[in-house]
């Protein structure tokens, strides 16, 4: 279809270009997303934003990344997201100037955030994906049973998420696309 404006879609993470992104962008895509941290993070931001936006734009799309992996027996899946939080946590960027470990270290991660970091820029990257814990993943992902991804579902909305962006942790398109069914059955 012909449309008069195409949609923009920023991914921000720091205080002013969230603010920024909430004043003239159709989407906002955070990375990393905590949901019961969101607020206390963006929280501000995003009021200054919106208190400037154009009411023709609409709401804001807040668009979250998600691992996603539904089941009974995917604690072994939380180990598929570590590579990519340990590289973005320990490897974006010079020390001091990390935008992914400052988010980390705003989630309450900031001794777990630098011990990742140390391991990353020594070299040491097994070490660093072996450092992030369980328990960061399980709060920016949607792994394990369904009664626990359906409570992050609501977590999710909770603070504002409107669109998932899924990643299926699973090796094969049969499980991925069980995920995403279940997940929609979660939805219904």
């Amino acid at each position: 279809p012909v449309r008069d404006r195409i949609p923009v879609t920023i991914a921000a993470l720091g205080p002013k270009n969230v603010e920024l992104t909430a004043e003239i962008a159709e989407g906002w895509q955070p990375v990393f997303f905590y949901p019961e941290k969101a607020h206390d993070v963006w929280g501000e931001s995003l009021r200054s934003g919106y208190a400037k936006r154009d009411p023709e734009l609409g709401p804001l799309d807040i668009m979250v990344s998600a691992p996603l992996a539904i089941g009974d027996d995917v604690d072994d899946r939380l180990a598929w997201a570590k590579p990519e939080l340990a590289l973005y946590i320990g490897g974006m960027g010079a020390r001091g100037r990390n935008f992914y470990h400052n988010l980390a270290t705003s989630y309450g991660y900031g001794e777990v955030a630098n011990h990742i970091q140390d391991l990353y820029l020594a070299g040491k990257k097994a070490e660093a994906i072996e450092a992030v814990p369980d328990e960061m993943v399980r709060n920016v992902s949607l792994v394990g049973p369904r009664g626990f991804v359906k409570e992050r579902l609501a977590a999710y909305a909770d603070a504002g998420a409107t669109t998932l962006l899924l990643q299926p942790l699973s090796g094969d398109r049969r499980e991925s696309v069980r995920f995403v069914e279940e997940l929609r059955a979660l939805l219904a």
